[in-house]
């Protein structure tokens, strides 16, 4: 009796840990850059990155990761879009001086967007 009752409580122990796992895929996502743009005060090259944000829908702290590494900041917020993404998608707007910045990321398959704040 002792053991089922310490093998029910490891099991429930590891059931919670793997639901914290995959709320966190929840809160990121992957996309490709294609040309060199801002996100927040730093230029990031053409390649792949991650984005993760954490806080309330309407004022996220978004970090942007490549190989591991934070390479970019910047402030946000989640935009519900009517249908799901059909691919991932960044959209760019032209600012001063012909500079690229980041102003949206869609995932693939999500039915919300990361809107950034402009800097």
């Amino acid at each position: 009796m002792r053991f089922i009752k310490y093998f029910a409580s490891i099991v429930a122990v590891a059931l919670v840990l793997s639901l914290g796992a995959f709320a966190k895929d929840k809160d990121s996502g992957n996309f490709d850059l294609a040309q060199t743009a801002r996100i927040g005060s730093t230029t990031l090259q053409p390649g792949h990155y991650k984005a993760e944000w954490t806080g309330p829908n309407n004022a996220l702290q978004i970090s942007i990761i490549q190989d591991g590494k934070t390479v970019a900041t910047a402030r946000g917020q989640l935009k519900e879009l009517s249908t799901k993404a059909q691919a991932d998608a960044v959209t760019l707007r032209t600012v001063g001086n012909n500079t690229q910045q980041v102003e949206e990321i869609d995932f693939n398959n999500h039915t919300d967007a990361l809107h950034l704040s402009g800097m």
